[in-house]
C-alpha cells in the first residue's frame, strides 16, 4: 500500500506543478469567464455609439412611444424630404432611415441603409417594427391607445394539468431551462476532460513504456499497483481541476457586479431537483473514472508515445459524438437518438442530464442508466486490470485490434 500511495502522490504532485496543467486551468477559466461575462466585456471594451436612425412616419398613427432611444439605438423623427434624409445616410450622418407607410390597411416598413446593419441590430429593429405593426392593426378598430396596448401586451396565463398520477409533478419552464443550462455545463466539462485527461494518462503510460522506465519500475512494483496508482493520481488531478474551476467561478460571481450574477446562479440551482444533482454528480464521477480506465488500457497497448493518439482515438470519438448529440438535443430532447445515447455508458453523463432536466421522464430511467454505468465501470476496471498486467510489458506493432490479439496470444 505504501508503494501505491508513493506512486499516486508523486504523479499528482508532478502533474499539478506542471506548466501545462496550470496553463490549462488559466485557459479554461478565461474561456468560461469570457462566455459568461461577454455582455459586460463587450460593454467595457467595445462601447460603440448608438445607431442613429431616422423614422419617417407617413401614417396618422403616433409611434414615438414604440421607437424610444436607448443605449443601442437613437431615434429621431425628422420632417424633411425622404431623399434629403437618405442623403444623410449616404453621407454616414445617419446609420439608417425607416419609412412607415400604410399598405392595404396594414403597416408597411422600409429600412434604408448605406452600410448593412449587424444581425443583432437588425433583429431588434425588425422586432420594434413588428410591434408597431400590431399596434397599428389594433388601432384600425377605433380603440383607445390604452385599449390597444392592453390587447397587444396581454399574455394568457397557462396552467399545466397532468391527469397521469404517476407524472403529475411535471417540470415548469424555469426548471427545464435550468436543467438544460446545467446539462450544457456538465457536457462541456466532460468533453474537455475526455480530451485532456484521457490523453494525459494514455501518453504517460505509453511514454514510460516506450522509454523502458516501466521495466525498471515494475521490478519492484506490481503491475496492478502501478495501474491503480496511475488511475488514482490522474483521477485526483481531474477532481482538483474541477474544484479549482468551480471555486474561481464562484469567486467571480460573488465579487463582480455586487454579486448580482451570483443571484442568477442561485436561482438556476434552486430550480434543480436533488435527484438531478445526485444523478449528475454520480454520472460525472463514474464517467471520468471510466475514461481514465480506458486511457490506461490504450496506453499499455502501444509500444511508444507516438502511437498513443491513434490508440485512444475510438474513445475520443465516442466522447465527441456524445457532445454533439447533446448539442443537437437542446431544442428537441425527446428524440430517439437522445434516448438511445442517454443509456450508452460513455455518453450517459452528457445526454441523460439533458433528458432529466428538459423532459418529464420516469424516475427509473436515470436509475437504470446509473446501474448500467456502474456495471460498465466495474467490468472495464477488472478487464483492464487483468489486461494491463499482460500488455504493459508487451511490445507489439500494428493497430489496436492487432495489438490485443498479439497480447492475448503471447500471454495465454
Amino acid at each position: 500500500m505504501s508503494k501505491f500511495w508513493i506512486l499516486a502522490t508523486q504523479l499528482y504532485r508532478q502533474k499539478i506543478k506542471a506548466k501545462s496543467f496550470i496553463f490549462s486551468i488559466v485557459l479554461y477559466v478565461a474561456i468560461i469567464s469570457v462566455v459568461m461575462f461577454w455582455s459586460d466585456i463587450k460593454a467595457a471594451l467595445f462601447s460603440d455609439e448608438p445607431l442613429k436612425i431616422a423614422l419617417i412616419n407617413d401614417t396618422k398613427q403616433d409611434f414615438k412611444e414604440v421607437f424610444q432611444s436607448d443605449s443601442d439605438m437613437k431615434f429621431s423623427f425628422p420632417t424633411d424630404n425622404q431623399k434629403k434624409i437618405e442623403q444623410k445616410v449616404k453621407d454616414e450622418k445617419l446609420d439608417a432611415v425607416v419609412v412607415l407607410k400604410e399598405t392595404n390597411g396594414k403597416l408597411g416598413a422600409e429600412i434604408a441603409t448605406y452600410k448593412p446593419l449587424e444581425f443583432n441590430d437588425q433583429t431588434k429593429l425588425s422586432s420594434l417594427i413588428q410591434y408597431a405593426g400590431k399596434i397599428y392593426s389594433v388601432q384600425q378598430l377605433n380603440l383607445s391607445a390604452e385599449q390597444a396596448a392592453q390587447i397587444v401586451e396581454s399574455q394568457t396565463p397557462i396552467n399545466l394539468k397532468n391527469l397521469n398520477e404517476q407524472t403529475k409533478d411535471g417540470k415548469s419552464e424555469d426548471e427545464k431551462a435550468a436543467g438544460i443550462g446545467a446539462s450544457i455545463l456538465v457536457g462541456s466539462l466532460v468533453y474537455s476532460l475526455v480530451i485532456s485527461f484521457l490523453s494525459m494518462i494514455t501518453t504517460d503510460v505509453a511514454s514510460e513504456k516506450g522509454s523502458r522506465v516501466l521495466e525498471v519500475l515494475l521490478a519492484s512494483v506490481k503491475p496492478s499497483t502501478h495501474f491503480l496508482a496511475k488511475l488514482t493520481g490522474t483521477y485526483l488531478l481531474a477532481l482538483t481541476q474541477i474544484g479549482i474551476l468551480l471555486a474561481v467561478q464562484i469567486v467571480l460571481f460573488l465579487t463582480l457586479d455586487g454579486g448580482s450574477k451570483w443571484q442568477r446562479v442561485t436561482d438556476i440551482v434552486g430550480n434543480l431537483s436533488m435527484s438531478y444533482v445526485f444523478y449528475t454528480l454520480a454520472y460525472l464521477l463514474l464517467s471520468i473514472f471510466l475514461f481514465l480506465v480506458m486511457g490506461a488500457l490504450f496506453g499499455s497497448l502501444v509500444s511508444k508515445v507516438e502511437e498513443a493518439g491513434q490508440a485512444m482515438m475510438p474513445v475520443m470519438l465516442i466522447g465527441v459524438a456524445g457532445f454533439y448529440v447533446l448539442m443537437s438535443g437542446l431544442y428537441s430532447p425527446d428524440t430517439l437518438l437522445i434516448k438511445v445515447f442517454s443509456f450508452i455508458p460513455f455518453t450517459t453523463v452528457m445526454v441523460m442530464p439533458l433528458r432529466m432536466g428538459a423532459t418529464d421522464l420516469s424516475s427509473f430511467e436515470p436509475l437504470i442508466a446509473l446501474i448500467v454505468l456502474i456495471i460498465t465501470v466495474m467490468l472495464a476496471f477488472f478487464v483492464t486490470l487483468s489486461f494491463y498486467k499482460r500488455s504493459v510489458l508487451t511490445y507489439t506493432s500494428g493497430g489496436v485490434i492487432q495489438k490485443i490479439k498479439t497480447v492475448l496470444k503471447v500471454t495465454t
